[in-house]
């Protein structure tokens, strides 16, 4: 039986996101990157809402969000866990999802009068930290 995994997040209060929001990315990207496996079980609502000092609720419905996505699954009586790696969305969710972070970033990166080359250097690299981690 798998032992339930802390999960190493944090919260930022700074962050424009909603703190639901940042569970989900967090989450997702532990997944993502192998320091989250399949069958790892992950804190309770209540275990995981305690440790970041919120509300229950968030937690729930971020947790709610990560298992209809396919992320996480559901053991009845047992808790929740990461499920075995699948295509989680279809061809076109994937393309507007990628499409909606690379407006996102474009927003960013010209409200920091970044140079386009300099930004795309510094996403290049950031993508090919992430490529050796996942790897």
């Amino acid at each position: 039986m798998a032992r339930t995994q802390a999960l190493p997040i944090q919260i930022a209060t700074g962050d424009p996101r909603p703190i639901g929001r940042q569970i989900v990315d967090a989450v997702r990207m532990r997944i993502a990157t192998g320091e989250l496996r399949p069958g790892a079980q992950l804190p309770s609502v209540r275990g995981l809402a305690q440790q970041l000092t919120i509300n229950p609720n968030t937690v729930a419905k971020a947790y709610a969000e990560l298992t209809a996505e396919g992320w996480l699954e559901s053991r009845q009586g047992l808790g929740l866990y990461v499920a075995e790696p699948r295509q989680r969305l279809s061809a076109t969710e994937r393309d507007r999802r990628m499409d909606e972070a690379i407006q996102s970033f474009v927003h960013e990166v010209v409200a920091l009068d970044y140079p386009p080359e300099r930004a795309m250097a510094r996403l290049d690299k950031a993508l090919t930290v992430l490529a050796k981690k996942t790897a």
